[in-house]
């Protein structure tokens, strides 16, 4: 999978750790009060004014990108090695994968539905990014079921791509539904996932 890159004009000539600094007050502000957080609210947390602070990202869709790559790249990092494990069970691996998943989104819902949801809704460009950004982890997961030989290449694209899209649905499903048992949800999902690598 290609590494991902903000594309912000701004980013230029900035400090890498001011930029750092600003992300980790966004971080902060959408944490604290949900998805629907202000942008004046974010730059007031950081100590500066709203065209600041889009001056160091290029623009409000370079902020999106930037907290969608740091946020995506954490949840990537922690799937590559469930998916990279050799084990002689799939739902095993299925099991570990999915848990990993849904632990990561239900501790940090508002960032979640921050960038999935609000950003992805109000910019174009951040919608298609994250949208790559979910394809991608399809394609990943694919070659490495091809490889593995569970199946012939189309199929295991195929399957790659249904099981991430499943796995995210199944996600913001779970979190409108915060009283079900995550256990009980896993389970159900790798079940399904195991029985079409081995059906």
């Amino acid at each position: 999978m290609t590494g991902l890159t903000t594309g912000g004009t701004g980013e230029r000539g900035r400090s890498p750790e001011r930029r750092r600094d600003l992300l980790d007050a966004a971080d902060r502000v959408i944490r604290r009060e949900g998805p629907d957080a202000s942008m004046a609210a974010i730059a007031a947390e950081a100590g500066i004014t709203k065209p600041i602070l889009y001056r160091h990202f290029g623009d409000k869709s370079g902020l999106y990108q930037a907290l969608a790559e740091r946020h995506t790249r954490v949840v990537i990092d922690l799937l590559r090695p469930e998916f990279a494990k050799a084990m002689a069970d799939p739902r095993v691996r299925a099991r570990a994968a999915v848990d990993a998943y849904l632990e990561t989104i239900s501790a940090n819902p508002n960032l979640y539905r921050f960038l999935f949801h609000r950003a992805s809704a109000e910019d174009s460009r951040t919608r298609t990014r994250m949208a790559a950004i979910v394809r991608g982890v399809g394609e990943e997961l694919g070659a490495m079921l091809a490889e593995e030989g569970v199946a012939d290449p189309v199929r295991a694209q195929v399957l790659g791509h249904a099981f991430v899209g499943m796995v995210q649905a199944i996600g913001d499903w779970w979190l409108e539904h915060p009283g079900l048992d995550r256990g009980t949800v896993v389970d159900s999902v790798a079940d399904v996932i195991a029985g079409a690598l081995t059906s």
